[in-house]
């Protein structure tokens, strides 16, 4: 499951690369955006979860996706998101 913050930009970048170093993609054909999972799981279209990051967001790819993780661990850990990860 692929699942980031801006997934029409990040699936693409990832697809790319994976089909064109790899041969095929391990993600499949979909990904899902992190933001609306948050959305549904707090059942408002108007909350966003970025306060959820621990690392600042610096639009450098590793602190963006360190505190993505840190979002979705918090979502696992502390507001019931039922996920295997």
């Amino acid at each position: 499951m692929f699942i980031s913050d801006n997934n029409g930009f990040d699936w693409q970048f990832m697809n790319w690369y994976f089909h064109h170093f790899t041969g095929s993609n391990p993600f499949g054909f979909s990904s899902s955006n992190l933001g609306s999972l948050y959305k549904g799981l707090v059942k408002d279209t108007r909350e966003n979860f970025k306060h959820l990051r621990k690392t600042k967001h610096t639009h450098h790819p590793v602190d963006d996706a360190k505190g993505n993780a840190e979002a979705l661990l918090h979502m696992k850990e502390n507001m019931g998101l039922k996920i295997k990860l």
